[in-house]
């Protein structure tokens, strides 16, 4: 397996609130006085940690939300409710990061998974040329984005263009978007990965399994043990999810 170099995760986390009964009975999405959509709450909008009202740019990604809060038991769990804290960190905070948000994103193109091939063995080379390299020819061919591949663990910097592309397209997007991308490139490892489902060329579990091809190999041959099959899942789930959340923004 090859270790490659990762820039820093985005900032932003979303604190947890103290822990709330349920207090509503039924959860639905309406249209908003101010434009957009909102999640009601027996005909209420809930708020976010900022205190702003909960209302999303299409009546998808705010059904997608309202679906977490119906679906709570007693107490509201937050860690039950990605999307929520996607639209919250959206709401709350990306309007004011957006320039160092996009700079994030960018950084994971000068070090993108895609980019960084194993030197040996010969089958783990060979199915990272053929899985990887339509990505990245994707990449150059629909986004202007050319990122030469690297073998071995070496840091090898990308061109400026190619960054500064991605950082672009970044900025292009709005908050809810930029949002996803955010927490999507961190999650692959890659900026290629992520832009591709955020385009919708390519689905969140299979850009998930391509960023792990190197683990996937590992596993193929040293087996898996269940505490890392259990944190594998969280983190496929996480991509579906991210998957859904670009959709329903559509």
């Amino acid at each position: 397996m090859t270790d490659k170099p990762a820039p820093h995760r985005p900032r932003f986390v979303e604190q947890s609130p103290d822990r709330i009964s349920r207090f509503w009975k039924e959860a639905v999405v309406g249209p908003h006085a101010d434009g957009g959509w909102a999640v009601l709450l027996d005909g209420r909008t809930p708020k976010t940690p900022d205190k702003a009202a909960l209302v999303l740019p299409t009546q998808a990604a705010a059904q997608l939300v309202a679906d977490e809060w119906a679906a709570q038991g007693k107490f509201l769990d937050p860690s039950t409710m990605p999307a929520t804290r996607l639209a919250s960190t959206a709401i709350d905070r990306i309007g004011q990061a957006r320039e160092p948000v996009a700079d994030e994103i960018a950084a994971y193109a000068g070090s993108d998974v895609v980019c960084y091939l194993a030197e040996h063995p010969t089958p783990l080379v060979e199915r990272q040329a053929r899985e990887w390299g339509p990505w990245r020819d994707w990449a150059a061919r629909e986004m202007g984005v050319v990122l030469e591949p690297v073998a071995g663990i070496v840091h090898r910097p990308q061109s400026p263009d190619a960054i500064a592309r991605v950082k672009a397209h970044a900025l292009s997007l709005d908050d809810f978007r930029l949002t996803g991308l955010a927490t999507a490139v961190p999650l692959l490892g890659s900026a290629v990965l992520a832009l591709a489902v955020e385009r919708g060329v390519l689905d969140g579990g299979g850009a998930f399994d391509l960023s792990r091809i190197d683990e996937l190999f590992q596993e193929d041959q040293w087996g898996v043990d269940a505490e890392a099959a259990e944190r594998t899942e969280a983190r496929r789930v996480e991509a579906q999810l991210l998957d859904q959340w670009f959709r329903a923004l559509d």
